[in-house]
């Protein structure tokens, strides 16, 4: 039986993965792992941890540290890493020498983990990735990538990390470049596209949002089922159809913040949106691209995300209403 360990469970990507990944190959399979216990533990001794309905076991695990990844996967009988710890844009530049540490030097702990034990790795690099610099319209698989965050060059580091493991140790690396992710499931976690989230929650609330960016802010989103989903057909793909093997664009659709708002007014009536520009998310939402061109994730492992602009907002909002009615109820 492969087993299956998921770092920096606790974040937005995997509070989701985690469950969806009991659900496809079985609860007994899944190791989640962060650097702490979830708030809410019954105990900071517990051995499993509850993902929504779904319960597996947990660990606390620094991913920075090759030796206790090592411990853990020798323990466990790991196989397969999904690789999710990392510190997001905008509070990466907050603190720089931190994002270096979690972003860069996990990730290569992680992949020297991968090498000692014959793990296949995915790792996830972003849209960030890329820089003013890079085409930002139908940016390519392959193009100039001078990123200007330290979120973004750590990014591209774990892309070419991931690049020469497979070349030089013939680790089974593997990854996409997600664009900004929409959830209902968790607050977001210091992102230059959180307002895609926090958006919905205050329509719900208030009526009325306050944006952090310009209206006319034009970016890669995609709903956080598709996101799930593309990272474990990634990772099921037949190896010899796979020429990138890591870092493949995805997307599935472009807006801005003043579009959002017109969606979600078509369900909310009255819904307002003024905008307090924050100047360091604006300047590293301005160095990157518009619109991924995904069209290699497409062709070489069948990429296909099902949830557009119109179909997110519905299920968001359908999502979230059913979340603030249990809350009011109890």
């Amino acid at each position: 039986m492969n087993r299956i360990l998921v770092t920096g469970a606790l974040g937005q990507l995997g509070t989701e993965l985690v469950p969806a990944l009991a659900a496809r190959y079985g609860a007994e399979t899944v190791i989640a792992s962060d650097i702490r216990y979830p708030a809410d533990s019954r105990s900071v001794h517990t051995p499993t941890v509850r993902f929504g309905s779904t319960e597996v076991e947990f660990r606390v695990v620094d991913c920075t540290d090759t030796a206790q990844l090592g411990k853990v996967i020798g323990e466990s009988g790991a196989t397969v890493i999904y690789h999710l710890a990392a510190l997001l844009s905008a509070l990466a530049e907050e603190r720089p020498q931190l994002a270096w540490q979690v972003n860069a030097m996990g990730t290569f702990s992680v992949l020297e983990a991968a090498r000692e034990y014959g793990c296949q790795v995915f790792v996830p690099s972003s849209i960030a990735a890329f820089g003013p610099s890079t085409p930002r319209q139908d940016t390519p698989q392959e193009t100039l990538q001078r990123p200007q965050t330290i979120y973004g060059v750590s990014k591209v580091t774990g892309e070419l990390l991931c690049d020469y493991y497979w070349t030089r140790f013939s680790v089974d690396t593997r990854g996409v470049r997600y664009p900004g992710l929409i959830s209902h499931g968790t607050e977001p976690g210091g992102g230059t596209t959180d307002y895609a989230v926090d958006i919905f929650r205050a329509a719900l609330r208030y009526g009325s949002y306050t944006c952090f960016l310009q209206p006319d802010t034009q970016l890669d989103m995609m709903y956080m089922p598709d996101a799930i989903q593309a990272a474990i057909q990634l990772m099921e793909a037949d190896a010899g159809l796979l020429r990138h093997r890591n870092a493949f664009n995805i997307t599935s659709f472009s807006c801005t913040p003043e579009l959002l708002a017109e969606a979600i007014s078509a369900h909310i009536p009255g819904f307002t949106m003024r905008y307090e520009v924050d100047p360091l998310r604006q300047a590293i939402a301005n160095s990157w691209p518009d619109r991924l061109d995904d069209s290699e994730a497409r062709k070489q492992w069948g990429f296909s995300p099902s949830f557009g602009l119109q179909e997110t907002v519905t299920d968001m909002l359908d999502n979230l209403e059913r979340e603030l009615q249990g809350l009011q109820e109890r």
